[in-house]
């Protein structure tokens, strides 16, 4: 059983974030843990389109690739979660993902009446993201995005590795410790997972 879905949210297959992913990913393997990947730039998914259709039962009346991705993020005990950065935020893909989740929003606290702010946490997410620019507030807006966006996952912001001056896609390459830090954040967040819902 995959226990860690793995999202690629960048435009391109290969490049920075999708190296430091896929060594996350490597580290989380290495400790046993089965992790399905998603590379959301081959999937077929609309923007969200505000039709409110989800208000009846909480399912999205887009009919696409959306929703085997999100069955695949509630199915997991961790969500790993990569983007570049595009105007200080995430990228286009992940956005369309992040809004497509709206659903899941009305289907908590509309239909399901929970209270907003108090998340259940059941799940561990890991964001990793690469920008080009040394700006102070580089990754501010996408941090904000991710964690509210986990939080309608139930999934806890566990942990999040940021870096500055990637552009090219092969930048990362320059930065070993980069990518030796991306495998070992990813067995840490196995080793956690493993104590805190060891499997049924």
């Amino acid at each position: 059983m995959d226990r860690i879905t793995a999202i690629y949210g960048s435009p391109r297959r290969e490049g920075n974030t999708a190296a430091l992913l896929s060594q996350a990913v490597a580290g989380a393997r290495a400790q046993g843990l089965g992790v399905k990947e998603i590379f959301l730039r081959d999937l077929k998914m609309s923007p969200c389109l505000e039709i409110y259709g989800c208000t009846r039962d909480g399912e999205c009346a887009i009919r696409d690739d959306f929703q085997a991705v999100r069955d695949a993020m509630l199915a997991a005990d961790g969500i790993m979660l990569a983007s570049p950065i595009f105007f200080y935020s995430v990228s286009a893909q992940v956005k369309i993902l992040m809004d497509r989740f709206q659903s899941q929003w009305v289907k908590k606290h509309w239909i399901e009446g929970r209270p907003m702010g108090r998340s259940l946490a059941t799940r561990k997410g890991l964001f990793l993201s690469a920008g080009a620019t040394r700006g102070r507030k580089l990754f501010d807006g996408a941090l904000l995005s991710v964690k509210y966006f986990f939080d309608v996952l139930d999934t806890e912001l566990w942990d999040y590795r940021l870096y500055r001056q990637l552009d090219f896609a092969d930048d990362i390459q320059r930065h070993p410790e980069y990518l030796a830090e991306a495998f070992q954040t990813g067995a840490a967040l196995a080793r956690v997972l493993q104590t805190a819902t060891p499997p049924a």
